[in-house]
C-alpha cells in the first residue's frame, strides 16, 4: 500500500467518525426544519391542519331575567329585652336559657310578701264593709237612715275593692312573663340579685317567621311594593320571601329605600343576625337570543364570540344587552340557527378548521 491510498484510507476513516459524532444533532436540526415547513404562519391553515375539535350550540330563542342583587341582613320577627317592671330581690327564676316558651309563661319574680301581706289585710275587710252595705241598705228602705250614710259606707266597699285591684297589680308587676311565643336567650342575672326596671333578665327572640331587612338604590324604588317577591341566599342555598312593606321615604345617607321581606321559617333552622345576599326581579325578557357568559371574548374594546361556518371558525362582533349570572342578551352580531361554538375558545382564530364533537 502506498503513502497517497494510506493518506486517502485516513481521510475516510476520519470523516467516518466525525459524522457519527455529529449526526444526532443534525439529524435534530432536520426534523426541526420539517417540523417548521408543515406548520402553517399564523393566519392561514394548510392542508395538513388538524382540526380542533369543540362542542357547539344551537342559538334558540329564550327567555332572559334581570335582576338586581344588594345586600341585606336576616332580623327577628319580635326581640326584647326582659326587665321586671318593680326593683326588688329575685326570687325565683324558672326559665332554661335557649329554651322555647309561650306567650304568658311565668319566667321569673321577685320579692312580694310585703304586697301579699297587705293584699291579706284588705281582703279580710271585705266581709265587714259588705255587711255595712247591707245594713245600712237595710235601714235606708225604712227610712231609718239617710241617702248620704248610705253613699259613704258604699264608697267604703268600693274603695277597698280598688285597693285590693291595685295591689294585685302591683303584685304582678313583680313577675316577669313572656310577652310572645320566642326562644329565650342567655340569663344576665341570678337568683338572689336586687333587680331593678333597668336590669337586663335575657332576651326573648321571635324567630318564625323571620325577617328579610334591605335597600335599594332610588332609581329601583318603584319595583318594591308590598308583595313584591325576591330570593335570598345563605351560603350555597337560595330561599325565597316577599316584601310586606316599604319606608315611607328614601334614607338621606346613600339616597336608598329600605323595606323588609318575611321568611315563614317554618323549621326555625336559619337564626337572624346573618348577612346575606338578596336578589330581585327587574325585567324579564321573552324570546331573546342569549349565549353563555364564557363564549364572550373582551378583544381590543369589542366583544366577539365563534360560531361554525361551513367547517370552520368564524369570528362575529357581538352588541350586549341585558347580563346575568351565567348569560348574556345579544342584541346584534348573533342570530337564530346560528351555531355558537362554546369549547376551546381561547385556541379559537378565524377561519381555523373545526370540528364538532358534541352540539346541544
Amino acid at each position: 500500500m502506498n503513502k497517497i491510498t494510506k493518506i486517502v484510507l485516513f481521510v475516510i476513516i476520519a470523516l467516518f467518525i466525525a459524522g457519527m459524532a455529529f449526526y444526532p444533532t443534525i439529524k435534530k436540526k432536520v426534523k426541526k426544519e420539517e417540523t417548521t415547513q408543515g406548520t402553517a404562519r399564523p393566519g392561514s391553515f394548510g392542508n395538513r391542519a388538524k382540526p380542533l375539535n369543540i362542542n357547539a350550540k344551537v342559538i334558540r330563542s329564550e327567555s332572559v331575567t334581570d335582576y338586581i342583587q344588594v345586600t341585606g341582613n336576616l332580623i327577628p320577627d319580635e326581640e326584647v329585652d326582659l326587665t321586671f317592671e318593680a326593683a326588688g330581690k329575685i326570687v325565683n327564676i324558672f326559665f332554661q336559657e335557649g329554651s322555647t316558651v309561650n306567650k304568658g309563661q311565668l319566667l321569673a319574680k321577685v320579692n312580694d310578701k310585703p304586697l301579699q301581706a297587705e293584699l291579706q289585710k284588705l281582703e279580710a275587710q271585705i266581709p265587714l264593709a259588705e255587711d255595712r252595705v247591707f245594713r245600712q241598705k237595710a235601714l235606708l228602705e225604712k227610712d231609718a237612715v239617710s241617702k248620704e250614710t248610705y253613699e259613704q259606707v258604699t264608697t267604703e266597699l268600693e274603695k277597698l275593692h280598688a285597693d285590693i285591684d291595685l295591689v294585685k297589680s302591683r303584685i304582678a308587676q313583680t313577675e316577669l312573663r313572656a310577652p310572645f311565643d320566642g326562644i329565650i336567650g342567655l340569663r344576665q342575672v341570678s337568683e338572689g340579685a336586687y333587680a331593678s326596671p333597668t336590669t337586663i333578665v335575657a332576651s326573648l327572640t321571635k324567630i318564625i317567621p323571620l325577617k328579610i331587612e334591605f335597600s335599594v338604590p332610588e332609581k329601583y324604588m318603584n319595583m318594591i311594593h308590598s308583595g313584591t317577591p325576591i330570593e335570598f341566599r345563605i351560603d350555597k342555598d337560595n330561599y325565597a320571601a316577599s316584601v310586606y312593606a316599604v319606608n315611607s321615604r328614601i334614607e338621606k345617607d346613600g339616597l336608598q329605600l329600605k323595606a323588609r321581606a318575611v321568611y315563614p321559617n317554618t323549621n326555625g333552622q336559619l337564626k337572624p343576625g346573618r348577612l346575606i345576599s338578596v336578589k330581585i326581579k327587574s325585567n324579564e325578557l321573552k324570546n331573546a337570543i342569549v349565549v353563555p357568559n364564557e363564549t364572550v371574548i373582551a378583544e381590543m374594546g369589542r366583544d366577539i364570540a365563534y360560531i361554525y361556518s361551513s367547517g370552520k371558525a368564524k369570528v362575529v362582533e357581538l352588541t350586549k344587552g341585558t347580563r346575568t349570572e351565567s348569560n348574556v342578551q345579544v342584541l346584534d352580531g348573533i342570530k337564530l340557527g346560528d351555531t355558537l361554538i362554546v369549547s376551546g375558545i381561547m385556541q379559537l382564530r378565524d377561519g381555523l378548521p373545526v370540528t364538532i364533537d358534541n352540539i346541544q
